[in-house]
């Protein structure tokens, strides 16, 4: 597509103009980001996962570029000569300069070209640089914030490296086109130094998340009613961020093209950074299909039981509830409390588990929080808990086994065994002594690790404030691990992926997510998820699905309702979801993993204008329950069989009807129209 250009800033020179249409293998394209193989925050996702995607398309021509980080890339970068002479030349020139700069491929799926800067080893030129921005730029940035330091050297080598790329390309007969694509402020200094050097660089800057909001809704502030009222200068600086405001803004107002995640953070960055996004980019994930229908529900299957035997363990001497009646939720991502909904999701539990007890249920919630904070070390009551179960397991195993001997021999023997004597007193001694191991005088702990902020930590005073200990009478149980999982892990060993896929619902009640990927996983997961109309996933959802709640996807109002009302809408969500029986969650997940397409990177242009009509049945939930949808009893359950080949068909035809969309395929992938 050609490049488009906001009016603003065509006059700004350096650029010359190209043709409306040019060919990609004329075209070169660099894509800038501090998370280039360095595992930082979201952008990391999104580039990671795009990579595959963007080397089909620019080929040889693509490059990304990132900062040198030794332990990242002794892990996942394979360095290797350029195969490109101009890079090639351009990079020893920069060596040999005083610069190190490495190239090689990032082994991920793709395989891009990288391009890693060390901004460490040209920190002789920091004072230099800093000089020169504040002459250029007025932007002064104090010698105590390493990060804005970083961004400064790693700003000023992408611009020589893309300067001295230029120089050298002019000798070709016909030099390439050069777009340059920079993410987030840490990067946006580039930017501004390719326009004020008036480098022929079409440049694109994308931000994810503006800093000022950021910073302005961890201060509880009513954001985005206020948004045009804020004295952005002074909020920056009443916050000491105003150099880094500065720098975000500059690249905002410098790019030929500005571009942001999501519609609500289009408000945000018109308001903040003085300008108006050209075009919403929207993230995207790498969609792996399944080949069966069944195969993801399997998964979720077995990844539940990995969840349900640390559940064991962790409650052990208080497992007084049924784990087939156990519903797992999850809220995960960086422990911001407020501004990703934990706040939320913690009152509405309370809420919850008052309903729940009220009304007798037998269901019982465990709510997982996996959100990284400082600890020393695991809790050594969680760690005993795990020995514990696995003591009983080995107990049962031993027993088992002696049994099975003697009902062995008896049936050689041609005799139909005496069951009163097939457990001897050294068996009862065996398991009474691993009953009696598994008395507790506390309740199961509610943190998994040992916190070093434990009388401030915002988690574990909202809940001692609200009151959910683990107890016996509760329905409601918390389980908070601030550390993120790993399949090495002594305690929970599994994956994020694992995990995710063995909970039942994601809750996600952020009051500031530019895009949100923790819903976004889950959706392509089959995992129903709560958003909110504040994200700029659960946006998306509102905008492409006529009824987002019958295919799993929860959109939590926290845009035009009080906290109160909110949290009353979530608890809402939740005791309904808590009353559906396992037929209606098994047919819910399979219409959530159907929405994978809509965070296909392949589709996400397609999307245009679609939006998925209401399912063909009911949804499959308690409060708009009909005649024709799933019944509620587990024996009713197991007289209807599910039949998914016709629920997916029915879905099908339901979905091209209201678009005239061409018949397909049965195991084409279904959901969005062909691109015209």
């Amino acid at each position: 597509m050609p490049l488009a250009r906001s009016l603003s800033v065509t006059s700004l020179s350096g650029l010359e103009e190209w043709d409306e249409e040019f060919d990609r293998e004329d075209a070169v394209l660099f894509e800038i980001a501090w998370e280039v193989a360095n595992k930082v925050g979201g952008i990391y996702t999104v580039i990671q996962t795009k990579a595959r995607l963007t080397c089909e398309e620019w080929g040889e021509n693509y490059f990304l570029v990132g900062p040198y980080m030794e332990s990242s890339v002794r892990t996942q970068v394979e360095l290797i000569e350029p195969c490109n002479a101009t890079l090639r030349r351009t990079i020893d020139k920069m060596n040999s300069s005083g610069c190190k700069v490495y190239f090689g491929r990032w082994l991920i799926e793709g395989s891009p070209y990288v391009i890693l800067l060390d901004v460490g080893f040209t920190a002789w030129s920091l004072d230099r640089w800093k000089i020169e921005l504040w002459e250029n730029f007025s932007i002064g940035v104090p010698w105590f914030d390493r990060e804005a330091n970083d961004a400064v050297l790693f700003g000023f080598l992408t611009a020589w490296l893309l300067g001295e790329l230029t120089i050298t390309t002019r000798e070709c007969d016909e030099p390439p086109h050069i777009v340059a694509h920079f993410h987030e402020w840490l990067a946006g200094l580039g930017l501004v130094l390719c326009r004020q050097r008036q480098l022929p660089v079409a440049t694109i800057f994308t931000t994810h998340a503006t800093l000022l909001g950021r910073y302005l809704c961890a201060g509880s502030v009513d954001f985005y009613n206020k948004l045009a009222e804020f004295n952005v200068d002074k909020e920056a600086g009443d916050r000491q961020i105003y150099h880094r405001y500065c720098l975000e803004r500059a690249a905002a107002r410098c790019a030929h093209v500005f571009t942001t995640v999501s519609q609500i953070t289009a408000i945000e960055a018109e308001h903040l950074l003085k300008r108006k996004p050209d075009i919403v980019t929207p993230n995207g994930l790498n969609v792996k299909k399944f080949s069966a229908m069944h195969e993801f529900q399997n998964l979720h299957a077995q990844s539940k039981a990995r969840i349900q035997e640390f559940v064991r363990g962790h409650f052990y001497g208080h497992l007084d509830f049924n784990l087939d009646k156990t519903v797992f939720l999850f809220i995960a991502g960086r422990y911001e409390f407020s501004n990703k909904g934990a706040d939320i999701f913690l009152e509405a539990l309370a809420r919850l588990n008052y309903l729940l007890r009220v009304n007798h249920s037998e269901v019982t919630i465990i709510a997982f929080f996996i959100m990284p904070a400082r600890t020393n070390n695991f809790n050594v009551e969680t760690l005993k808990g795990q020995a514990v179960r696995k003591q009983l397991w080995d107990t049962a195993q031993t027993v088992k086994e002696r049994f099975g001997k003697k009902l062995y021999e008896s049936l050689l023997v041609g005799q139909l065994p005496d069951v009163s004597k097939m457990l001897d007193k050294e068996d009862f001694t065996m398991m009474k002594r691993a009953i009696f191991a598994t008395q507790r005088q506390c309740l199961p702990p509610i943190c998994t690790h040992n916190m070093l902020e434990d009388s401030s930590d915002p988690i574990l005073n909202c809940i001692r404030r609200i009151g959910l200990f683990n107890s016996a009478q509760d329905r409601v149980k918390v389980i908070f691990h601030p550390e993120f999982l790993s399949s090495t892990s002594p305690l929970l060993p599994v994956d994020y992926e694992e995990f995710v896929r063995g909970c039942h619902l994601g809750v996600f009640p952020s009051y500031y997510e530019p895009w949100g990927y923790t819903p976004a996983e889950c959706t392509v997961m089959g995992i129903p998820s709560v958003s909110t109309n504040l994200s700029g996933f659960g946006c998306f959802m509102e905008e492409h699905i006529a009824d987002p709640s019958a295919y799993g996807i929860y959109i939590l109002d926290r845009r035009y309702r009080g906290v109160d009302e909110s949290c009353n809408q979530l608890t809402s969500f939740l005791f309904q979801f808590c009353q559906q029986s396992r037929r209606q969650r098994i047919i819910q997940r399979n219409r959530t993993e159907r929405l994978s397409d809509l965070l296909d990177w392949r589709y996400l242009g397609r999307a245009t204008g679609f939006r998925y009509p209401r399912p063909a049945s009911v949804p499959p939930s308690p409060a708009h329950s009909l005649h024709s949808s799933p019944h509620h009893s587990e024996a009713e359950d197991e007289e209807e069989p599910y039949d998914e080949d016709l629920e997916v068909e029915k879905d099908r035809v339901n979905i091209r009807q209201p678009f005239n969309l061409p018949n397909r395929n049965k195991n084409q992938t279904v959901g969005l129209p062909e691109k015209n």
